[in-house]
């Protein structure tokens, strides 16, 4: 008999011991360790000019957590800690994360130590004796009865269902703190990218005004030549062509210039009526020089989207193994000991009921539905795999978008700083003929308008250098491994 004991001690640990379901094992890295036709050379192409700069790729760079320092604008860094501090967006992601955290706190004690409840009672009560067959029995008189007790509860996790759900719950933490981290990057590369754009379009609107001011200026020489019999009046519409299309893009540019206004300061947690922030000036942000070139098996390890989708991955296949433990025997003890008296005085002077139980319960006939669970959560789990998968692919091409979007917007800025060196020279060989007599003024103005035409196609260029830095580091998942945050609670 002992020796039966014994057995069935040891299957009962056996038991206990074993989860259902199958074991989540961390994905691979991508096998392909280059970019392909996307690998940057060693570093790029240098320009003249403000933003010129060559910039170097190197593939065991770390990126710093704040990364958007390194475009040395204390403005830009200002910007960005207000709105890391204010954004109602990163409240709501955080305020996602302590829930996750909390719900595995509840269900990790609930389902690791026993349920112990103290219940007190009272009831006033009335006994026929003849409505439960007793005849020639005198009916008492109404009583009170009283009972105070406690109960102690324990469901045994035979099977793993309550560690797979445990496990299941870590695993919406862990998403969650990724997703709080994809936010935090993203909120950092919005406003970077807002605030750069701002800058842009404010040299842009310059340039353009500069340009209507030229074209007004032409404008009037025609006319006062036209009026003198010197040109006809073909040419002088054509003047007055040249400068409504030179008018047309400022009110596009101007609202472009507001808009970002408006949705930096949303980012940053400002009402409308609020302050605007001062925009930067282009020309003095720092373009990075030094950038990682992360392998493709580092991006998948760092950025958040990527984690966030391999922990609901994990989520997934714990409900496999708990969706399988709902097949199998689950027990439950319970015990009682507690007091009833008539006498509520009486109540605290010794126990006198109590129960101890058992229950095994074997699910029999469910009409397939514990079978059906079972294969939505396993199809649950091959989705989860395939978004995982989709979720690489996607962010490798990103990066590799944007290494290749580096090196053109090196090649651009080169070509298009060359032109308005150009230009630039041109105007000023235009400005020494007329001031020596050689060329009138409406020549000279039209040197000039070349000029700024070439001057705003430059600014563009330097900006997309400028914004495409921003979107490498975004793409690598930011510094995201390197950043200081709060632990989630275990």
């Amino acid at each position: 008999m002992q020796r039966n004991q014994w057995i069935l001690l040891g299957v009962a640990g056996w038991l206990a011991g074993c989860a259902t379901g199958p074991d989540f094992q961390a994905p691979s890295a991508p096998r392909n360790e280059s970019w392909g036709a996307a690998a940057p050379a060693a570093k790029t192409v240098e320009a003249q000019g403000p933003g010129g700069a060559a910039q170097r790729f190197d593939a065991d760079l770390a990126l710093p957590a704040a990364w958007w320092e390194l475009f040395r604008s204390e403005a830009l860094a200002a910007a960005v800690r207000e709105a890391l501090e204010n954004s109602p967006t990163l409240a709501q992601a955080t305020a996602r994360l302590r829930q996750a955290q909390e719900e595995y706190n509840a269900a990790a004690g609930a389902v690791r130590y026993p349920a112990v409840d103290a219940d007190l009672s009272a009831a006033r009560k009335k006994v026929n004796p003849e409505a439960m067959g007793m005849t020639g029995v005198p009916t008492p008189d109404p009583f009170s009865l009283f009972n105070a007790s406690v109960s102690v509860s324990y469901a045994f996790d035979l099977f793993g269902k309550n560690r797979r759900a445990l496990e299941g719950l870590k695993a919406q933490v862990d998403r969650r703190e990724c997703e709080l981290a994809g936010a935090r990057q993203a909120l950092a590369a919005n406003v970077a990218l807002a605030a750069i754009r701002q800058a842009e379009l404010e040299k842009r609107i310059a340039a353009a005004r500069d340009v209507v001011a030229v074209r007004s200026e032409q404008r009037d020489i025609a006319q006062a030549r036209f009026e003198a019999g010197g040109i006809s009046a073909l040419d002088l519409e054509r003047q007055g062509m040249l400068l409504e299309q030179a008018r047309a893009p400022l009110p596009a540019l101007e609202h472009q210039r507001d808009r970002l206004g408006r949705q930096l300061a949303t980012y940053l947690g400002r009402e409308p009526g609020d302050p605007s922030p001062e925009p930067l000036d282009l020309d003095a942000l720092r373009l990075p020089e030094e950038l990682p070139a992360s392998l493709p098996s580092a991006v998948a390890r760092q950025r958040p989207d990527i984690r966030a989708a391999e922990a609901v991955w994990h989520q997934a296949c714990a409900n496999v193994g708990v969706a399988t433990a709902n097949l199998y025997p689950q027990l439950t003890i319970a015990a009682t000991l507690g007091s009833q008296e008539t006498d509520v005085g009486n109540l605290l002077s010794g126990a006198n009921v109590w129960s101890v139980g058992a229950d095994l319960m074997q699910p029999i006939f469910r009409g397939g539905e514990l079978r059906a669970r079972k294969r939505g959560a396993a199809a649950a789990y091959d989705e989860a795999a395939a978004a995982y998968r989709e979720t690489v692919l996607r962010g490798l091409q990103e990066v590799a978008d944007v290494l290749g979007a580096l090196e053109a917007d090196a090649r651009a800025l080169e070509a298009c700083a060359a032109a308005a060196g150009h230009a630039r020279a041109g105007l000023d060989v235009a400005t020494r003929q007329a001031e020596a007599g050689g060329i009138g003024r409406a020549v000279l103005l039209d040197e000039k308008a070349r000029w700024l035409a070439a001057e705003n196609d430059r600014i563009q260029a330097q900006a997309a250098r400028q914004t495409d830095t921003v979107a490498l580091f975004l793409a690598l998942g930011g510094g995201w491994e390197n950043r200081e945050a709060p632990a989630p609670e275990k």
